[in-house]
């Protein structure tokens, strides 16, 4: 978002004293870290404590972007991605996947490729960041993985983000991305839509966007901790308030401008879920939008959708993308090559 000429930056003296201020209060985490007991939890003393080092890290970096102004949030975002950009694309082609920026409807985005003669489908993958933040760049280990796992092209689209473009901008640019890629003849039972957190959510809508436009349903959607529930009222947001790596204050309302949170289109959790693609849904016990997550999975279930669900207790937020080494992202990322597997299989049935 930092890069568009329509945004506004702050200065350098500004940017590097936000980042400087970030590398502070981080190193002032992990000097804390010991005074927390890392190596106490429910798995293996290194697990343990490479759980609570990710968890510190990451709150004590959420805490600290909310509170940054748009300018210098912008800023330390392109700081952060041009540091992605030089250390991440070695990291993925060893997985074998190439990295190409692109643009697909007229939205910006980075395909990742498997490099298959055939690949399975693509991937539209839409990151997380709540609808304010991130790129991605940010999420090249991840969405690398997922080309390779699932023999698909992943396209992150890098949509506008709120404040400076609140709703509908993001979903707008979402649908922009899949229309181009069925006009270029993309069979859409071979498209799968995914995301992460604010993404996730933004992905859900756009399942219920597709629906209204009168344009095919895509084969399936991947939601992973997503933001299904933009009004946060359920128990799990004060009962995990100290355990997820979340802020406690989640700015959703630049995003949604005037719009009620209630509104189904953003929060999909109040939406009428029938008609809904095959859905695999993955999330944390200790994360705040626990609850949502489970009502929407309950929905989905009642709507009769083909639902994969799977909570892991004592995980946060996107565990499963901040901790690929840990056994609970193993499970998952399994679960995700067995559903592909089938699907694979069942094109060449079809």
């Amino acid at each position: 978002m930092g890069r568009r000429p329509d945004v506004e930056t702050a200065s350098k003296a500004r940017t590097a004293s936000a980042v400087g201020g970030l590398g502070v209060r981080l190193a002032v985490a992990l000097a804390e870290l010991p005074l927390k007991r890392p190596w106490r939890g429910p798995d293996t003393t290194v697990h343990n404590v490479g759980y609570e080092v990710t968890r510190r890290v990451m709150r004590t970096f959420m805490d600290y972007v909310v509170s940054l102004s748009t300018p210098e949030l912008r800023s330390v975002e392109v700081v952060l991605d041009d540091l992605c950009r030089s250390v991440l694309p070695p990291l993925v082609h060893r997985l074998g996947v190439s990295v190409e920026d692109d643009v697909v409807g007229g939205v910006p985005g980075t395909w990742y490729r498997s490099g298959s003669d055939e690949p399975t489908g693509t991937i539209l993958y839409l990151h997380g960041g709540g609808y304010v933040a991130t790129s991605p760049s940010m999420y090249a280990l991840f969405t690398g993985w997922l080309a390779r796992h699932t023999d698909c092209d992943v396209f992150v689209a890098d949509y506008r983000l709120a404040p400076e473009f609140p709703y509908p901008a993001a979903m707008e640019d979402a649908l922009a991305v899949y229309r181009a890629l069925l006009d270029s003849g993309e069979d859409p039972a071979r498209i799968v839509f995914a995301g992460d957190s604010g993404g996730g959510g933004l992905a859900a809508t756009l399942v219920l966007d597709v629906a209204q436009c009168g344009l095919p349903a895509p084969r399936g959607v991947l939601l992973f901790s997503p933001e299904v529930d933009l009004v946060l009222d359920e128990p799990s947001v004060t009962e995990n308030a100290d355990l997820d790596i979340l802020p406690r204050h989640i700015p959703v309302q630049p995003y949604l401008g005037d719009l009620d949170a209630h509104t189904a289109i953003v929060s999909t959790v109040y939406a009428d879920l029938s008609g809904f693609p095959n859905t695999l849904v993955a999330w944390g016990g200790e994360e705040i939008f626990r609850d949502a997550i489970e009502r929407f999975v309950q929905r989905l279930r009642d709507a009769a959708v083909p639902t994969l669900a799977r909570e892991e207790p004592h995980m946060f937020h996107v565990y499963m993308i901040l901790m690929p080494w840990a056994p609970a992202s193993q499970r998952l990322y399994r679960r995700v090559d067995r559903t592909f597997a089938q699907w694979r299989a069942s094109q060449r049935a079809g």
